[in-house]
């Protein structure tokens, strides 16, 4: 059966300073001369990471109170529209709303602003009640002013994500960047076989309680992320070829850091915010150790056309092909680009391993697992009567 560890052990060699942490990457360097049962003898805890643009982002922000006191009903930071409909001063900021007089600004760079300790302007408006008299307020905030600032994402990390590829005559802007005619170039995201969710793909230690390292600090998986779907299509080595889970994070941005959340602006599509995750992933049997090791060219997914409704598939390609700077998509030499760092999910993944080896830094066994099975439904246009 091989040898099977426990969360309880591997963190108390942690503390000892007697745990073996590798990378990611480096696990798939060792597994090429080491088998998965030997991996278990060797090495205690694996680091994975990304860094990317993950839209489904944001922060909950509690003002504190003015006096006289005011109920927000229409709030903007900076100009940015923030959602007003949780108390009095309390706010969710998301990543991808935007000031409508500056759209090259929005609520990522209000994020990314007050982590490096700016003054953002708060300007809020209210119908005035008896407990709540004030109607209108305009003052200056920063990080230190404000009681609590959040940063809860949705939807980030995503297992495997598609390349995009534009086949019409004209350029076209996206989330993926800008894609050129007639195929001249293919963009990607993910950082392959450092990706977090492409290292534990059956999710055995990723779950509701996992500590991870997020924007520069500890932080927690708190759910599934939305549009959790493990029911997309996988090759032989149990890796998704397509967009498939992802997870909802929360983490306390007082303390992270501006090197690791950043704020985008896509041309012609919007603004989005760069998130680093790290997710330290434990040794615990041989099974786990086979599935770190995955390297780039077993990863694979798939190539779609964005410039074509429906967005329509051309094949598949591996993350070795990716990296190498260039894909051949229908008999034609594509040139490749990502639009997430992997230099910086390395340096996070570093930093983490750096944290574990320190003992400051311990692996959680998750609360609850993920569901297995989930697909995802579309939303459909329906005659809406208003009788």
């Amino acid at each position: 059966m091989g040898q099977i560890k426990t969360y309880q052990e591997i963190n108390i060699k942690l503390k000892k300073g007697e745990a073996v942490i590798l990378t990611a990457e480096e696990v798939s360097e060792l597994a090429k001369t080491a088998s998965p049962e030997e991996i278990v003898e060797k090495v205690d805890v694996v680091t994975t990471a990304t860094f990317g643009a993950m839209c489904s982002s944001g922060a909950i922000i509690n003002f504190g109170h003015a006096n006289p006191p005011i109920r927000m009903e229409k709030i903007r930071l900076n100009g940015v529209p923030c959602y007003e409909g949780l108390a009095a001063v309390d706010s969710y900021i998301g990543a991808t709303a935007f000031d409508p007089d500056n759209p090259e600004y929005g609520g990522a760079h209000v994020i990314q602003d007050l982590l490096e300790g700016k003054d953002i302007v708060l300007e809020a408006w209210a119908k005035g009640t008896d407990c709540y008299p004030r109607k209108h307020i305009k003052t200056s905030i920063n990080i230190n002013t404000v009681n609590e600032v959040i940063l809860f994402n949705p939807r980030n990390a995503y297992q495997n994500y598609n390349v995009a590829v534009n086949s019409t005559g004209k350029m076209i802007h996206t989330y993926m960047g800008t894609l050129l005619p007639n195929l001249r170039n293919a963009t990607y995201s993910t950082s392959g076989e450092l990706s977090p969710l492409l290292n534990d793909p059956e999710f055995r230690t990723i779950g509701i309680g996992t500590r991870i390292f997020l924007g520069g600090t500890q932080g927690f998986v708190v759910w599934p992320g939305t549009q959790f779907n493990t029911s997309k299509p996988k090759n032989e080595n149990g890796i998704p070829v397509s967009n498939a889970a992802t997870v909802a994070v929360i983490g306390n941005l007082k303390e992270m850091n501006s090197e690791y959340i950043q704020a985008a602006y896509f041309e012609k599509y919007g603004v989005s915010l760069f998130v680093g995750i790290g997710v330290p992933i434990p040794i615990l049997d041989a099974d786990i150790a086979k599935r770190v090791s995955i390297n780039n060219s077993q990863i694979e997914t798939s190539v779609l056309d964005y410039g074509t409704v429906g967005t329509p598939k051309f094949g598949q390609v591996t993350y070795e092909e990716l990296r190498s700077g260039a894909i051949k998509i229908k008999g034609k030499k594509i040139r490749t680009a990502p639009v997430s760092s992997l230099p910086k999910a390395r340096k996070i993944a570093n930093e983490l391993k750096q944290s574990l080896l320190n003992g400051e830094f311990e692996i959680s066994q998750p609360v609850q697992m993920f569901p297995k099975n989930t697909s995802l439904n579309s939303l459909e246009e329906k005659e809406v009567r208003n009788d």
